[in-house]
């Protein structure tokens, strides 16, 4: 059984959902930060990388986050965000190149993400955790909602159609990246009673991204309860905000690799070792390669390209991790050809998201070194990886479109 509860959102007006909100607090670095957020004193980033305002030196000092309270405190006295009335859900949509995935924003139980009913496939780097759980804690709120999926409920999906179709958005607008976002507040009891229901006969949650967020709130969540022994359960720190999504409904792009160099091989001898236990196939025209199914890969090597495909017994359909291209490429060439034995800290391999296109491969492999195009995992290989209690290999999974920062937040004590 999985819990998804409303909860009052502060959120910003309709006239300024747009200007406030932005993208994720991960995605950009300080200098992209400043110029996104250039000119406008509205935009969320002055509270969720509020180091715009202090320095890019001072980004995880207690300065900063001291700084992003203050900015969130501003922002509602002067009307940039506002606490609606009463608790609810918030259908939340969006649709990039066409393609639609419609979520529910409400509140998880960070009780069941520590008893495993919300699952996780990745590791957390603890820097990453405690930066968030400094702002979190400084706040007093999560700013920013973690990206959990689900396996497709009938009664949820039908309550989100209904409403959708008899009801006004509350925003509904376009970003700088064309990405359209549409949010339905749900206030009518009922609804939200068939909504909290449908998520009780949901067996499972699985994070899809935001791993980092999740074990943050968990953390500060620990710290409330120590500093308030008598709590019941029902504050709004025992839970943590998330857009939830059908998992029909989510796409997950290519996360590609890039090795700077050919750890001491020629590219004749490079091929020849790839091809003991791929079938390598040169392209038969020139530009990128994208692969065609699971187990195939484009390779992009002096300029050329070529196809290569994983022959049997080179891999393990049926282990969750080993049958994952990813871990075929690792387990075949980048580890004993390419050297890449740790691809965490390998200072030789970088990872590109699909969201920048092959071309970006060609450009940074150059003539010295090799890149790979990935076919995308699915969301069924994240669910048989998170049920088996296994790890993904890093850099497997790429979301897109990113969830909207800003258009509603959670206070976690008031």
């Amino acid at each position: 059984m999985a819990t998804i509860r409303p909860f009052a959102a502060l959120r910003p007006p309709r006239r300024y959902a747009q200007q406030v909100s932005s993208l994720p607090y991960d995605v950009m670095n300080h200098e992209e930060a400043c110029r996104m957020a250039g000119g406008n004193v509205s935009s969320f980033l002055h509270i969720c990388r509020a180091d715009i305002d202090t320095s890019e030196a001072a980004i995880h000092d207690e300065v900063t986050y001291v700084k992003s309270r203050e900015n969130l405190q501003d922002f509602v006295r002067r009307g940039f965000l506002v606490r609606d009335a009463a608790p609810c859900y918030y259908i939340y949509r969006q649709i990039m190149w066409g393609r639609v995935q419609t979520g529910i924003v409400g509140c998880a139980s960070v009780d069941e993400y520590l008893n495993g009913t919300i699952k996780k496939h990745e590791l957390t780097r603890k820097e990453k955790e405690l930066d968030r759980i400094n702002h979190f804690d400084a706040c007093s709120a999560q700013t920013e909602p973690v990206f959990l999926a689900y396996r497709k409920h009938e009664g949820i999906s039908s309550a989100v159609r209904e409403w959708i179709k008899f009801h006004k958005p509350e925003y509904d607008f376009t970003s700088e990246d064309g990405v359209t976002h549409i949010l339905w507040p749900v206030d009518d009891p009922a609804v939200i009673e068939t909504i909290r229901h449908g998520f009780e006969e949901v067996p499972t949650l699985y994070i899809a991204d935001g791993h980092h967020r999740t074990a943050s709130s968990a953390a500060v969540s620990a710290c409330r309860r120590e500093q308030h022994p008598d709590y019941t359960g029902a504050e709004e720190f025992n839970y943590l905000m998330a857009v939830t999504f059908c998992d029909e409904d989510l796409f997950i792009m290519d996360y590609n690799r890039v090795v700077t160099d050919l750890n001491g091989h020629s590219r004749e001898e490079l091929i020849r070792l790839i091809a003991e236990k791929f079938e390598v196939i040169p392209a038969d025209k020139d530009g990128p390669v994208s692969p065609h199914s699971k187990h195939s890969f484009g390779m992009c090597l002096g300029g050329r390209w070529y196809t290569i495909i994983a022959k049997p017994g080179s891999f393990d359909e049926q282990h969750p991790i080993r049958s994952l291209d990813c871990s075929i490429l690792q387990e075949n060439v980048l580890a004993p050809l390419l050297g890449i034995e740790d691809p965490r800290t390998s200072p030789s391999i970088d990872f590109v998201g699909g969201i920048r296109g092959l071309r970006e491969l060609e450009e940074r492999a150059g003539e010295e070194g090799v890149a790979f195009a990935l076919y995308p995992v699915s969301m069924e290989d994240l669910f048989r990886v998170a049920d088996s209690g296994e790890i993904m290999p890093p850099k497997s999974t790429w979301f897109e479109p990113k969830l909207r920062s800003g258009l509603f937040v959670h206070e976690i004590e008031r």
